[in-house]
């Protein structure tokens, strides 16, 4: 059977020629659509280095002098204090797991502070985050060592004066992870008169849109700046909460009803709450509407693509009407007719399949796909997404002759003939 399949696609070759081409530039498209689809679920879905669910961010305001309930005799030490005191009433709430006030540092948050970190010779490259918090924030959020230290050990090294650092904040430049090398004798910002201790964290991503590769993150304790700078504490700061799981009802609503009675001290009170479900979606609206425009367009691409291939198949499989009732005539079966009409359209798509990797090879090497890890050419990826390519076209044949071919085998042979 093989060898008589040969023949009659050797004979139909000008036929075939044109199909070739078809399923050749079809392959190639394919895979760039799956290709840049591949790097965009693959970024969303590799791990964020934190967790926002059940967590809340609290902004604080306070009081001017126009107001009736305005202290006059409030100044930057009792600001500090009445911060602090509201950090501590929240903390003695039962549905509240863990308080936190920090700079710059929470998620999604357009807010930054940038710092460099070195050990030795070693320089950080690119822009690294540097969070001031105090050590319940990574409870808050759910930090994880890369050594597999808990948000509570993490608290604990805080406490003690250590540094949290990114995992890879030396991978771009030296190819270095930090558990390599974690441990004391490390600078900030080139201040060689001081040193510290660092522990390596599991990369923080900035966003859910940005690899994990380039998020670089230096983490520092908030209370142990409070000594030399007492005004860093006030109704500015991030006062983010998170509330246990099985309590998580409500939250917004019962806090505002209690925060003129129990959160008002001095001149400071909670102005407003916010999840961070509702900040996350607001911060990213812009990527997630780019995402969602770019998947519509390539579902719309692949949709045509797979209509036009179907057609080509369909209207192949009509013209061969009379052929098939021969093979009928012949004694051949419906499943024999079937398998050879699949057949020849798989042998095409196998034959064209080294053409397309190579043509992939080739737009990859001159990087014009997606980029991802810093590359656009990872032999994985290629193969996986070429393979991909390979699993739909073979899909879109099996419709596109499937259908009509079941069709034409419910003609009689003598009808099909009298119809040629």
């Amino acid at each position: 059977m093989q060898k008589k399949l040969f023949t009659q696609i050797r004979n139909e070759w000008r036929g075939n020629v044109w199909l070739a081409l078809e399923l050749l530039v079809v392959s190639v498209v394919m895979w760039y659509i799956i290709d840049m689809l591949y790097c965009r679920a693959a970024t969303y879905l590799e791990p964020r280095g934190f967790n926002t669910e059940h967590c809340y961010r609290i902004y604080l305001g306070y009081l001017t002098n126009k107001s009736p309930d305005y202290d006059p005799d409030w100044d930057v030490e009792q600001w500090r204090d009445d911060v602090l005191g509201i950090v501590e009433r929240l903390r003695r709430r039962p549905e509240v797991e863990a308080v936190s006030l920090s700079c710059n540092a929470h998620p999604y948050n357009g807010n930054n502070s940038g710092c460099s970190l070195q050990y030795d010779t070693l320089q950080s490259s690119g822009f690294v985050v540097r969070r001031y918090m105090t050590p319940d924030f990574v409870r808050v959020f759910r930090y994880q060592g890369a050594r597999g230290e808990t948000p509570d050990q993490l608290a604990e090294l805080l406490e003690k004066g250590h540094l949290l650092a990114s995992n890879n904040i030396f991978m771009r430049r030296y190819g270095i992870p930090l558990t390599e090398i974690a441990g004391n004798g490390f600078h900030l910002d080139g201040d060689t008169t001081r040193s510290f201790t660092v522990t390596a964290l599991q990369p923080v991503r900035y966003h859910d849109y940005e690899e994990a590769k380039w998020g670089y993150t230096v983490c520092y304790n908030l209370a142990s700046l409070l000594n030399q700078h007492s005004g860093l504490i006030t109704v500015l700061n991030e006062l983010c909460v998170r509330v246990k799981a099985d309590k998580d009802r409500n939250f917004i609503d019962n806090l505002r009803a209690d925060s003129e009675k129990q959160f008002r001290i001095g001149n400071v009170y909670i102005s407003d709450i916010r999840s961070f479900t509702d900040i996350r979606r607001s911060f990213q609206q812009s990527w997630s509407s780019d995402t969602q425009f770019l998947c519509a367009g390539m579902a719309f691409l692949m949709l045509n693509i797979f209509l036009g291939l179907l057609g080509t198949f369909w209207f192949r499989t009509q013209q061969r009407r009379g052929e098939i009732a021969l093979h009928k005539i012949n004694g051949a079966t419906n499943r024999a007719v079937f398998a050879r009409l699949m057949s020849e359209g798989m042998l095409l798509l196998l034959v064209i399949t080294p053409l397309a990797l190579a043509v992939d090879y080739v737009l990859a090497s001159a990087e014009l796909n997606s980029w991802r890890n810093g590359t656009t050419l990872e032999p994985e990826r290629l193969l996986l997404c070429a393979a991909l390519a390979f699993v739909f076209i073979a899909l879109m044949i099996l419709i596109g002759i499937w259908y009509p071919a079941r069709r034409a085998m419910k003609v009689q042979p003598a009808e099909a003939l009298h119809d040629e």
